[in-house]
């Protein structure tokens, strides 16, 4: 009898373990219709009673538009328009000021201008807010209405308003088709410079066509690299993932993790170092975002560069492109990345080893300083005197160019580098 209480009693609670769930599933099921049969009283009253005519496909757009603009500012909804400039984009060529930007506070906010392009050239900075598109407030706007007023048709020009701290300016720009040059690269003496401004498609390859290059011109004498992402906005992960894979022998580059655990993914590094161990020095600033944050982040984790600049943007979240009709797409948060050592770094940014703040460098003119060969009865010197005059030439050069202190700290400190090392070799 008390066997048979018992199984009475596991199959009543089996079937409860059973019934429970489809019951809360039920009720959220309910709930759910609940709230669409609100949406479509409101899509109702305002489609038959707003003050004047308003498209049905408007309507729904900007209530789906509405949605994501809730969760994040990098969730999006995709018309055609909007769909076919994203595809342009990350081939590399399309048309605009040049500027990546993000939603802030209901203002536009520059995360930074994209080199050579009109928005560079007429002074865009990094952290500038855009408070009027021509002469209209974008307080209200959202991102993609607001991008849409900014693109227009190649030669027009364009009027922005500015807040930048505790000023504003006025800025006029002419827009252009913005060709993207992800790639720019130089030898500096002995060092190789590589400048990427965005990670849209094949800068891998072309990263790697530029140190065989470079090497190819220098053979053996190269000392170092100074990679520059500084005002690189990111792009496309997996080429965040190649790139940092050319300068990384071994070892994890960036992990993803979304809702579910199954949504989680590591990468990691399976080719050779590509610079053989040479010194590396990476440059970035508060315009360096995104797949710019994986690479420097996951170099720094790896001590295999050394991050030099100041406190980058702080964007650690992945989108992904969900088509959600004929022509149309959701750009949806759906996952977090963390660097190798497991952090992440959304709203925290990279913090670089050595903090280098941007800065006006200007030769000081000392006329109360003597020296030697001022000195009346001075000897000469019995040596080859054209080293000292080629040295007051470069000098001179430089002084007529505006110079990048942040660049020449990063080259300053290989060249450091590459003097303590051949002291051990030496000793």
């Amino acid at each position: 009898m008390k066997l048979l209480h018992n199984q009475n009693m596991f199959f009543k609670l089996l079937s409860f373990l059973i019934i429970f769930p489809t019951l809360a599933f039920a009720d959220e099921k309910k709930d759910v219709y609940k709230h669409l049969n609100l949406f479509g009283e409101a899509f109702e009253k305002i489609k038959n009673n707003y003050v004047e005519e308003v498209e049905v496909k408007d309507l729904i757009e900007s209530a789906i538009q509405g949605m994501l603009n809730s969760l994040d500012p990098h969730s999006t909804f995709l018309n055609t328009d909007d769909l076919n400039e994203l595809k342009i984009q990350t081939k590399g060529e399309f048309g605009g000021l040049g500027i990546e930007v993000t939603l802030e506070n209901g203002l536009v906010k520059v995360i930074s201008p994209i080199d050579d392009t009109p928005a560079d050239r007429a002074g865009i900075k990094s952290g500038d807010l855009i408070t009027h598109i021509d002469g209209e407030a974008v307080m209200g706007l959202s991102l993609s209405e607001a991008v849409t007023l900014m693109r227009g048709k190649v030669g027009s020009k364009i009027s922005l308003t500015i807040k930048r701290r505790d000023e504003s300016l006025k800025i006029n720009i002419v827009r252009a088709i913005i060709e993207l040059k992800s790639v720019k690269y130089r030898l500096e003496d002995n060092i190789g410079y590589l400048r990427v401004s965005s990670f849209n498609q094949k800068v891998d390859e072309e990263i790697k066509k530029a140190i065989k290059q470079m090497k190819e011109k220098k053979k053996n004498e190269i000392i170092g690299y100074v990679l520059d992402l500084r005002n690189n906005p990111g792009g496309l992960l997996d080429q965040a993932v190649n790139v940092t894979d050319i300068f990384l022998a071994r070892g994890e580059i960036v992990s993803t993790r979304g809702r579910k655990k199954s949504d989680g993914s590591r990468y990691n590094a399976v080719k050779n170092d590509l610079i053989n161990g040479l010194p590396l020095v990476v440059l970035i600033n508060q315009g360096s975002a995104s797949a710019s944050e994986i690479v420097a982040g996951a170099l720094q984790d790896h001590k295999r560069a050394i991050i030099m600049g100041t406190k980058s943007f702080g964007k650690g979240s992945v989108q992904t492109i969900l088509p959600s009709g004929e022509n149309v797409a959701i750009k949806l948060t759906t996952a977090r990345y963390y660097t190798p050592s497991g952090k992440s770094i959304q709203k925290t940014g990279i913090d670089p080893d050595i903090l280098v703040e941007q800065s006006e460098v200007k030769p000081i003119q000392d006329t109360q300083s003597r020296k030697e060969s001022d000195l009346r009865g001075a000897m000469e010197n019995d040596q080859n005197d054209s080293k000292e005059k080629n040295t007051k030439n470069i000098s001179e050069d430089q002084n007529n160019e505006t110079v990048d202190y942040q660049l020449t700290r990063a080259l300053d400190l290989i060249l450091a580098l590459n003097i303590l090392n051949n002291q051990s070799i030496v000793e």
